[in-house]
């Protein structure tokens, strides 16, 4: 198996996460490469007309289930944010300044530990920055190139080219021109991996 797995994210997104963990497994398995593209979903809720399947009574719960079976099978490290739903926009302004710089990989292991294991509030400003520091980041350099109009014109234009792709949601997978949505259409990635398409 070779290729390359383009990954689109948000760290708001719980099924994100459980791609994050488990996306570098299959990719190990066969030498593959992975391309992160970080978005702001709620830009691409907007564009697309889509909404989070938290909003629906009926779908939610059942999602719920479904994810903590793949937690359960995966053994995903894995807490609820408490403060659901986390405005994810400065974070994401961060990923393009952390895509800038080459320190990308580090950021989302970060944020994601402090959204879906730590259940930080991290749309708190405070919040942010300590867990910055913690991290072992410039807090107050991240923070600050955060607010300048060609990184928020970056993330913008990031979610708007998600969204001309056919991107509607988190996680979404591209294996060449073919899409996967869903962290639970992994296998169908490795599949196309291997040059097996069922379409």
């Amino acid at each position: 198996m070779s290729g390359t797995v383009e990954f689109y994210y948000d760290y708001g997104s719980p099924n994100a996460y459980i791609a994050h963990v488990r996306l570098p497994e299959i990719l190990r398995r066969g030498g593959a490469d992975v391309k992160l593209r970080p978005m702001l979903l709620g830009g691409v809720f907007q564009i697309t007309g889509n909404v989070s399947p938290a909003t629906n009574k009926l779908k939610a719960p059942n999602g719920m289930r479904d994810m903590r079976r793949f937690i359960g099978k995966y053994q995903v490290p894995f807490r609820m944010n408490p403060n659901f739903p986390v405005n994810t926009l400065k974070m994401m302004r961060g990923a393009m300044v952390a895509e800038e710089e080459g320190f990308l990989e580090r950021y989302n292991e970060a944020m994601y530990r402090a959204m879906l294991m730590d259940g930080l509030k991290m749309d708190d400003d405070a919040v942010l920055a300590e867990t910055l520091g913690k991290a072992g980041f410039d807090a107050a350099h991240i923070v600050r190139r955060s607010g300048e109009d060609a990184v928020k014109a970056r993330l913008k234009s990031y979610t708007e080219a998600a969204a001309q792709r056919g991107v509607f949601g988190a996680p979404t997978f591209f294996v060449g021109e073919e899409m996967f949505f869903g962290q639970d259409r992994l296998e169908f990635v490795e599949d196309a991996l291997n040059g097996k398409s069922y379409l």
